[in-house]
């Protein structure tokens, strides 16, 4: 008959490296039943003295990974208070680290899960824009972050991927001449849109350039015809224009990062104009 015990974890963040770590360390004890109890956000001696009044009458183990010394020190000395087994799986860490570095750790509590919603939030980002390429799922459209709209070869689908790694989840909208925009375009926020524009004569060689490397006859079609490409470049612009929200980029020998870093200026500038808008209608109200 196996006794089942509780292991107590203390955290002034998620305790998420706490949890793994006493799992991985109970895979050696298998003939023993354990089940854990954990405290996040642990950053108040009030936290710590109720936790422990707790542990000490079921004589619980308390597994703790708190960065700040001081509140290190308050639960070395609760734990010896009251007979509690207290084990700290960061402290010798940090300072182990402070001495090789030659310098004090920040002591800032719940970076690690700071850096973990960034990481996940690019990857929603990423697969929110893999799947709405090449105008897909508009049914959708609603919860992009940044639109973009252009004719075919205008640069949408790496220029989409690339700011999904900065965590903007991407939509991009191919225009055909002879079809009229999707009318979800219309139905958004407009200021998400962002239009692609090029020079005919970069597009003639960069489509001309696309069916040499799928080895179509060269000039087949209307796809690489120079008429016809002037045509859909100045329809476009003229879409552009009638829709004065969509601010006009032109990608013409321009590289990735740098429309990029112009989108996300802009995306930036008119948040902070909203932010700005909204203290200041709170002053007058």
């Amino acid at each position: 008959m196996t006794q089942k015990m509780k292991i107590i974890i203390i955290s002034d963040g998620t305790g998420e490296t706490a949890t793994a770590i006493s799992r991985a360390i109970m895979t050696q004890f298998r003939d023993r039943e354990v089940f854990f109890t954990r405290y996040k956000n642990v950053r108040s001696q009030e936290q710590v003295d109720a936790i422990f009044q707790e542990a000490a009458v079921h004589h619980d183990l308390v597994l703790y990974t708190i960065v700040s010394h001081d509140l290190r020190e308050y639960v070395t000395e609760v734990s010896r208070q009251k007979h509690v087994r207290a084990i700290d799986l960061i402290g010798p860490a940090l300072v182990a680290f402070g001495n090789y570095f030659q310098q004090e750790p920040n002591a800032e509590p719940g970076l690690l899960h700071q850096v973990n919603d960034a990481y996940f939030n690019r990857v929603a980002a990423m697969e929110f824009t893999l799947n709405h390429d090449d105008g897909r799922n508009l049914e959708s459209l609603h919860l992009a972050d940044v639109i973009l709209v252009g004719v075919s070869r205008t640069s949408k689908t790496p220029l989409s991927v690339f700011l999904s790694l900065n965590g903007l989840k991407v939509v991009n909208v191919p225009l055909i001449q002879g079809a009229p925009p999707p009318k979800e375009l219309f139905e958004v926020d407009q200021r998400k849109i962002f239009a692609l524009t090029i020079d005919a004569d970069a597009l003639i060689q960069i489509r001309r350039n696309r069916l040499d490397r799928l080895g179509a006859a060269k000039h087949t079609g209307d796809y690489a015809d120079s008429e016809k490409i002037v045509s859909e470049i100045e329809w476009a612009n003229a879409i552009f224009k009638e829709n004065k929200r969509w601010p006009i980029f032109n990608v013409t020998d321009k590289a990735l990062e740098e429309t990029a870093a112009d989108i996300m200026k802009l995306l930036s500038m008119r948040k902070n104009n909203i932010f700005k808008q909204r203290v200041r209608a709170e002053e007058e109200s």
